[in-house]
């Protein structure tokens, strides 16, 4: 039954929870597989996972929490993927433009010297992924009374969005400091 689900058209992901010698094999069929703590070795070693409160209503909390990991993923991912955008826009027109000095007219966030861009872009950087941790850990709560077209619009707005402003203002505003310090220091 899990292989007739599992192939076709649809092609579904199929759970299964079990907990003894008869469910194994379906257990190793499924794509998730939860076995009761209480149950008996065979499942234990055929599933994915093994449920030590022995609940079967765990299946729901599985689910759900695999739902916020693949939606912080992507959260992330968006916001990294944007973010190098960002940063290529300040450090190749900044490298480029000594050798072609036609290519300055694509510094468009202005940033004053080749070396200025390049060392904003890294202390960003530097500065941006601790920050990001507390995300990663936390992740990105799914609502599930959203549609996923809306959850992704949302998504990519906020950490699309945000992954090409943020980083734009950051290195611009790193870039200023770092042109300021070395004015008054020189």
């Amino acid at each position: 039954m899990i292989r007739k689900y599992q192939s076709g058209d649809n092609q579904y992901l199929v759970a299964m929870i079990g907990d003894g010698t008869n469910d194994a094999p379906a257990l190793a069929q499924a794509d998730v597989a939860v076995a009761m703590s209480a149950g008996t070795s065979a499942a234990r070693e055929a599933a994915n996972m093994v449920d030590l409160d022995s609940s079967p209503s765990k299946l729901l909390d599985i689910v759900e929490i695999g739902k916020e990991i693949l939606i912080t993923r992507g959260a992330l991912t968006t916001f990294s993927i944007a973010n190098d955008v960002a940063k290529y826009f300040a450090i190749i027109p900044a490298i480029f433009s000594v050798a072609y000095p036609q290519l300055g007219i694509l510094n468009i966030m202005g940033l004053s010297t080749p070396s200025s861009a390049v060392l904003s872009a890294v202390i960003f950087n530097a500065i941006v992924i601790p920050l990001l941790i507390p995300l990663a850990l936390k992740g990105v709560k799914y609502r599930s009374t959203s549609s996923v077209s809306q959850l992704l619009a949302m998504n990519i707005l906020i950490y699309g969005l945000g992954g090409l402003i943020v980083p734009f203002a950051g290195i611009k505003l790193i870039d200023i400091i770092l042109t300021l310090s070395s004015a008054a220091g020189g």
